[in-house]
This record gives C-alpha cells, structure tokens and sequence, in this order.
C-alpha cells in the first residue's frame, strides 16, 4: 500500500467522525415528532426520511472499514496492529447493518405507530451491540500503542473507551425506565449520542494524529535484528 493510497484510507476515519454526527443532528433536530433528548438515533432510520440515514449508515459503515484498513497497515504490526482494526472493522459492519436493517419504533417514534419487537429489530440491537462494543474495545486496545511516547494518549483512549459503553448502558437503562412508565421522558436519546459522539471525537483524533505521520513504534517487540538489550546484530 503506497502512502498515496494511505492517506485516503486514514482520511476516512475523520471523515466518519464528521460528517455522520453532523448528519444525525442536522435530521434529528428538523425531523417532526423527533427528540434528541428523548430518541435514539436509530429511530432516524424509520418514518420520514429514513432513506437518508439508511445512506448515512451505510456510508459511514464503509467508510470506518476504509479506516480500519489504514490502520493497519499505518501501525506497520507489534501491538494493537491486528485487533485494533479487526475491532473496528466489527464496529463498521455493525453500522451497515444498522443502516440496512432499520429498528424498531419506539417511544412514540415514528408519530403513530405501535411499538413492538421484530426481527428486524433484533437484528437492528446485535448490529447497534456490535457498533458499540467494537468502538469501545478498539479504544482499549490500541490506548497503548498510541501512548507509547504520550502518556496523555494512553490516558485519553483509556477515558473514550469507558464513555463509549458507559453511556450507551446508560441510553439502554434510560430506555427501560421510560418503556415502564418510570421516568418520562428519559435522556435515552441524549445518552445514546453522547456515547456515539465520544467515539467519533476518538476516531477524528486518532486519524489526525496518524495522517501527520505520528505513528508509535511497538516499543515492547525489538527493532528487526536487534537484541532489546544489545545494539549488536542478533542471528536467527
């Protein structure tokens, strides 16, 4: 893979990072019958103008795979090189098919349809599971190859993957209350983009931080035919 070909690839991440949020909000915050506060962002893929965050999905799914792609091959092996894309390319997959296979309504979303469980809103949940768990692993697993020579790196990765999956636990839960009657309306929407914001800012970070060529070596594998205690040729 040529570095002209490279830059695209790790272009990409920030590209997901901007513009799906973007979209999202710009459709949540004009759509009629919707809230923010209230909705979870899946609930953009049903009523009006679904199609277009079927698009955005679809389209942010493939491009998080590009993404991972890059990572790999930027990361040039040693530590995180192999599951830190396979993790986000798991997250990718996940957002086709969320995209592909619309949720179920849910919380007076759309206006006037029955809420209910599908298969396709089973499908929809593994998806959204996939998404999330993936974003959030992947956060972990490379927090140490990306702090090698940055404690703060290490650190920022580390407090993104909590948030990640902390807040959409917290979406999950916000959600049951309010399906029971118990807290309405409940912030199930508000937490569910705030877990989905904290892993696009790590996205946009992580691709900024790559294209400027600042790539961490694996300072736990030895350099090839070097002893990690000895400047002097190893045989092998």
């Amino acid at each position: 893979m040529t570095p002209r070909t490279l830059k695209p690839l790790l272009g990409s991440g920030i590209a997901v990072g901007v513009l799906m949020p973007t979209l999202l909000w710009a459709d949540g915050a004009t759509r009629p019958g919707y809230s923010l506060w209230h909705h979870g962002a899946s609930q953009l893929g049903t009523g009006e103008r679904a199609w277009l965050q079927t698009i955005n999905f679809v389209v942010g799914g493939l491009l998080l795979l590009a993404f991972a792609a890059g990572l790999r091959q930027a990361l040039h092996g040693g530590r995180g090189a192999t599951w830190g894309p396979i993790l986000l390319g798991t997250a990718a997959a996940g957002l086709v098919v969320a995209g592909l296979v619309p949720t179920d309504p849910a919380l007076g979303y759309p206006p006037g349809q029955p809420a209910g469980v599908t298969t396709s809103g089973l499908i929809h949940q593994v998806a959204g599971f996939a998404l999330f768990a993936g974003l959030s692993a992947a956060a972990f697993v490379l927090a140490r190859r990306l702090g090698a020579a940055s404690r703060g790196w290490a650190v920022s990765s580390h407090l993104s993957g909590t948030l990640i999956i902390v807040f959409a636990f917290a979406a999950g839960i916000a959600y049951r209350l309010d399906t029971l009657g118990l807290w309405r309306p409940a912030p199930a929407g508000l937490l569910e983009h705030l877990s989905l914001l904290t892993g696009f800012c790590w996205l946009i970070a992580v691709g900024v931080r790559l294209l400027r060529g600042h790539v961490p070596e694996d300072l736990s594998t030895p350099a090839d035919g070097q002893d990690s205690g000895s400047a002097a040729p190893q045989a092998r």
